[in-house]
């Protein structure tokens, strides 16, 4: 079962299957991400490295979505997704 999917897709859950996803642990897939700059003298290429997950301990993947989230805010129901303005003082 892909937990991040879940969470994202299914509004009512109970606080026991909360509890079970939590107890199963995050997810960390490796994904395919990454973004291309446009430097001054050339362009920068960025790819998704697996090792951002250990530095990170609230991180979790979703192979289906491709994006990353933070696993407490997905089994809390808080603000999901990683990005600018959120967790933007570890991420």
């Amino acid at each position: 079962m892909n937990s991040v999917d879940f969470l994202l897709t299914n509004k009512d859950i109970t606080y026991e299957i909360r509890t079970e996803i939590k107890r199963l642990g995050r997810p960390i897939p490796d994904l395919i991400i990454s973004k291309t700059d446009v430097g001054k003298s050339r362009n920068y290429s960025r790819n998704f490295n697996s090792s951002v997950y250990d530095r990170f301990k609230w991180l979790c993947g979703c192979p289906k979505r491709n994006k990353l989230f933070c696993f407490i805010c997905l089994v809390m129901g808080g603000n999901r997704i990683v990005g600018k303005g959120r967790h933007k003082a570890t991420a």
